[in-house]
């Protein structure tokens, strides 16, 4: 999985095309505190969602097959393997404290979804931008690296 912020670069021109877009489906995310938390002396994963109630929504994504090897030099596993990334953006006044550099762009409507999949990369490329600061809160924050409440809901 990576990032794409830069989506003006010549590397990503090819792979942002209507073949290649997807739905990343999400109900929370994760990014590490900036500073560790005084009483742990580790950074906390802070977790955001659109709410507590952690509905499914979905990254605007991109995929593709990679042929070559992946996972360890000790263990490859060979290819084929579907992979994907997804677009970021920058940060909305929720996430900016904890990552002030990006954000995920996060599509939360059918209409943004048909949109990412079908329109020409003119129309999709202004859901690239930030998440309006109401959709979107702090969640959960701690040690834990798995939305615990998540996982409970899901099941």
């Amino acid at each position: 999985m990576t990032n794409i912020r830069n989506t003006s670069s010549p590397h990503w021109r090819g792979w942002l095309k209507l073949e290649h877009r997807c739905l990343v489906p999400f109900n929370s995310f994760a990014e590490y505190a900036p500073e560790p938390n005084p009483e742990t002396k580790k950074k906390d994963v802070v977790w955001f969602a659109q709410n507590e109630d952690r509905p499914l929504t979905a990254f605007a994504g991109i995929w593709t097959e990679f042929r070559g090897d992946r996972g360890t030099k000790s263990k490859p596993i060979p290819g084929p393997h579907l992979v994907y990334g997804f677009l970021t953006t920058a940060p909305n006044a929720v996430v900016e404290p904890i990552h002030p550099k990006a954000m995920p762009v996060i599509l939360t409507t059918p209409e943004e979804h048909d949109v990412w999949l079908r329109a020409p990369w003119d129309e999709a490329k202004a859901l690239q931008r930030p998440l309006p600061d109401e959709g979107l809160r702090i969640v959960a924050r701690g040690a834990d690296k798995e939305d615990k409440v998540a996982e409970t809901v899901s099941q």
